[in-house]
């Protein structure tokens, strides 16, 4: 039986994990893992950007942004102007790498935690910016090493 509590009748911690559920049994108390998951924890800073009572795009705007500088990358590309196209959309990476790591809450731009989410942001952001950059023909950054790089991997 539960211990009983004098603190002005309030239930403690104790009395309410261990009190009787719906139907009169007294719970058991485990440390082990459920059967099931029932629900999964949010990722942190997964919360709301902006206030609950807010339309959902304004709740969402991290993201939105994200996936706007993304698809107007692709579109740029898609209508040949490959380099500036790839360079938009490595700059949205980079930008969600940076509101993930000043924003305390960026809706589901969060997916994992806040270290695993601005490194592959902003790994992913800047190999995507640097392969444009040295796309062919007339690579606006030249590496004098790689092509040294290459020949020495690759020849036979």
């Amino acid at each position: 039986m539960p211990a009983e509590d004098t603190r002005g009748g309030e239930p403690s911690v104790r009395d309410a994990i261990s009190a009787p559920d719906a139907e009169g049994r007294p719970r058991r108390t485990t440390r082990r893992f459920p059967l099931f998951t029932r629900d999964t924890a949010r990722p942190e800073g997964g919360g709301r950007a902006a206030p609950g009572d807010a339309p959902a795009p304004a709740r969402q705007w991290p993201l939105l942004v994200v996936l706007s500088g993304v698809a107007l990358g692709l579109l740029l590309t898609a209508l040949d102007a490959f380099r500036v196209g790839t360079l938009l959309i490595g700059a949205a990476l980079l930008a969600g790498a940076v509101l993930r790591w000043i924003l305390p809450g960026v809706g589901m731009l969060a997916v994992r935690s806040r270290f695993t989410d601005i490194a592959t942001y902003g790994i992913l952001g800047s190999v995507i910016v640097l392969l444009a950059m040295m796309v062919q023909p007339n690579p606006w950054l030249r590496i004098p090493f790689l092509k040294d790089i290459l020949h020495f991997t690759l020849a036979k």
